[in-house]
């Protein structure tokens, strides 16, 4: 059994290891994000998203999308978000308020696209329809994929981080910012 964090610089720092290694261990519990927006009715929405970055120094995290979801419409309007991450193992809970930034072109997101036009995922970005998309027949397939990607890069800057520990011998949660450390009732 680990040891129990004790001082705000060890729980900052194991909070950003483990949302380093989310990044590219696909068994990692905090790999798969909850996202919750505001949608374009004023009513919230959630979904998964797959973490693909995480910045300690920069206080950030990234994910893909297509640049055409509903998502993307909804952070443009309302450029606010929550992530919840859940890690069992760890008996944590996250959840972090983010601005939120939708990049859908320039060099950044050509780098992304040239690493990922090749492999399996690059099919998400090329889809002729955009997601969520109504199809014309129930037992129609999927129109073929296109030349256009349509991938985004959304990077959240991190606001503020609401940490949970659940542990037998009591729970302990801190609400972190860049500049502050605050112990709260669990």
């Amino acid at each position: 059994m680990e040891t129990p964090l004790q001082t705000d610089h060890d729980i900052r720092q194991r909070i950003w290891v483990e949302l380093q290694r989310a990044t590219h261990d696909r068994h990692h519990e905090w790999r798969t994000p909850v996202l919750a927006t505001v949608g374009a009715d004023g009513l919230p929405g959630a979904r998964t998203v797959v973490l693909r970055h995480a910045d300690v120094k920069s206080a950030s995290l990234a994910f893909y999308t297509d640049s055409r979801s509903p998502k993307v419409a909804e952070l443009v309007a309302a450029p606010h978000a929550s992530f919840v991450f859940w890690s069992k193992r760890l008996s944590w809970q996250l959840r972090v308020r983010a601005h939120m930034t939708v990049q859908t072109s320039g060099p950044q997101v050509n780098e992304v696209w040239e690493r990922m036009r090749q492999s399996p995922a690059a099919g998400d970005y090329l889809a002729a329809a955009a997601p969520g998309a109504l199809l014309a027949g129930a037992s129609e397939p999927p129109a073929p994929a296109g030349l256009q990607h349509h991938l985004a890069i959304v990077t959240a800057q991190v606001l503020a981080i609401d940490w949970l520990e659940l542990a037998r011998a009591g729970h302990r949660r801190a609400v972190l910012t860049a500049t502050s450390f605050e112990w709260r009732v669990p």
